[in-house]
């Protein structure tokens, strides 16, 4: 990749959100950079959330976050069938089980027809009960909301990434920003592997947007990280719940739900505990109980021994002198023209992204950049292709055109060499073992990597022509290997 000497657009963090932007403002005749100062996209709050594509109702009616959020829900089935990622819309409930609760689901139910949320009813327990036959006998109503819906998190960002890197966008990784002033009117970006220059800048580092303001002299605010911790369930119980189920929310979120995932787990959580650190991710036996706990009210046949994976997201909260602010902070800064800031985007900010996204161009379109629609723009990305998903057919198929595909690596969740391969050459390749796991799902199945892991390792390390011992779980020094048992071993 040649980088050039002053770039039209740089954006700065590669999750959901700039990632989306990157891809929507790749139609155009532009030269755009996005900046990650880690090794891959999606390696922030957009890989450990709960998948959701919220239908809209819990946002407060007139702010951002409420008009984004029903508007990005509409766009993304089509945006899943164009960028070939895992969408299936669901619905969702929340369930009420005390004249409290009632109050609470027939609030969301006002809020959401202001909203603007389609679809949206008040139905009896006994007929949620025909739907859920799992959950608990005590509903007394719930608050449906069809076009509710599922996604990859992960798998999603990696889409809306790679289109963008197909149609011209540069992508720089390990590039942590270190320093950000602007001179006339080009913004200079100091990174720890040189020096990347540009004329509009938009912030979307998420849980780190706040020092990047700072760093430039845009309009201050904190982010103070909300640790959600989840438990996911093996695929032998994904029958347990057939749409995502909310409990009524609560001033820290939307409460503990439990939700099929697209690759047919089930997932149960999020805990809402303020931490001080923003890298702050470790998981605790508290909150994996209360998950739990919690969750079985909703589903009583939950239990710890169906558990196969916990891991926790952070939330990005925003404060504003001090008092929470509670919506989006999207804006062009009113002191340092040019200057996007896309802060504060907590949930539904994974199901706002898309609307998000179409926001921020209309901004940086009135602010000056000019916007010409490219004439080759590749609106359609290739799917990628997962054997375990594939029919007998299409699975002889593939083996006949590549032998590797006849090769199980990870046998939990039937990924093959092939299916790594192409993940580690992909236009955005996955450069650790965890780049593979969101990728392929290898080391996602029960035993969690403990038998398919050093066979993965052997692959990373053939395709990119590293040593094992520089081979990494997730980037930096987080190496999986410290030398060779016995010398002489090749």
């Amino acid at each position: 990749m040649n980088q050039k000497s002053v770039y039209d657009l740089a954006i700065i963090g590669a999750g959901i959100i700039g990632s989306t932007l990157a891809r929507l403002l790749s139609r155009y005749e532009l030269s755009i950079c996005l900046i990650e100062k880690e090794n891959d996209v999606s390696c922030g709050t957009s890989k450990a959330n709960s998948g959701i594509i919220h239908a809209g109702y819990d946002a407060w009616p007139g702010t951002k976050m409420a008009e984004y959020n029903v508007r990005g829900n509409a766009l993304y089935e089509g945006l899943s069938k164009e960028l070939g990622f895992g969408f299936q819309r669901l619905g969702s409930y929340v369930v009420a089980q005390n004249d409290e609760e009632l109050k609470s689901i027939e609030a969301l139910f006002e809020r959401g027809k202001k909203n603007g949320v389609p679809g949206i009813e008040i139905i009896s327990g006994f007929e949620f009960l025909k739907k859920e036959p799992h959950a608990s006998p005590d509903i007394l109503a719930a608050l449906w909301a069809p076009t509710a819906a599922i996604i990859s998190p992960y798998e999603a960002t990696w889409a809306f990434a790679e289109n963008a890197a197909e149609n011209g966008v540069d992508f720089f990784f390990e590039r942590e920003v270190q320093g950000l002033e602007k001179v006339a009117d080009i913004f200079h970006i100091k990174t720890g592997k040189g020096n990347i220059q540009a004329r509009f800048v938009v912030n979307a580092a998420g849980l780190f947007s706040d020092r990047i303001n700072a760093m430039v002299g845009a309009r201050a605010f904190s982010i103070r990280p909300r640790r959600g911790e989840y438990v996911l369930l093996d695929t032998n119980v994904k029958g347990l719940a057939n749409s995502i189920l909310f409990q009524p929310p609560t001033s820290a979120g939307k409460g503990v739900l439990v939700t099929p995932t697209v690759d047919g787990n089930i997932l149960i959580g999020p805990t809402a505990e303020p931490v001080q650190e923003k890298t702050a991710t470790e998981t605790t036996e508290k909150g994996q109980r209360n998950i739990l706990e919690v969750a079985k009210r909703t589903i009583p046949e939950l239990t710890k021994r169906f558990a196969i994976n916990s891991f926790s997201g952070l939330r990005a909260t925003p404060f504003i002198d001090e008092k929470q602010y509670a919506d989006f902070i999207i804006e062009e800064d009113a002191e340092v023209k040019k200057f996007f800031t896309l802060g504060g985007i907590a949930s539904p900010g994974l199901a706002a992204a898309p609307a998000i996204a179409e926001a921020v161009r209309d901004l940086l379109d009135t602010a000056g950049l000019v916007l010409k629609e490219k004439k080759d723009f590749k609106a359609n990305r290739k799917p990628f292709v997962y054997f375990a998903r594939a029919s007998e057919e299409e699975k002889q198929k593939l083996v006949r055109e590549n032998p590797l595909y006849a090769r199980i690596i990870c046998r939990c969740e039937m990924v093959t060499e092939a299916e790594i391969i192409k993940a580690i050459h992909s236009p955005i390749g996955a450069m650790d073992l965890d780049g593979v796991k969101r990728r392929t799902r290898a080391q996602m199945g029960r035993c969690q990597g403990g038998f398919c892991l050093p066979r993965i390792a052997e692959i990373i390390s053939r395709e990119r022509a590293i040593s094992m011992t520089e081979v990494s779980k997730s980037g930096r020094s987080s190496f999986v290997l410290q030398g060779k048992t016995r010398e002489g071993i090749e």
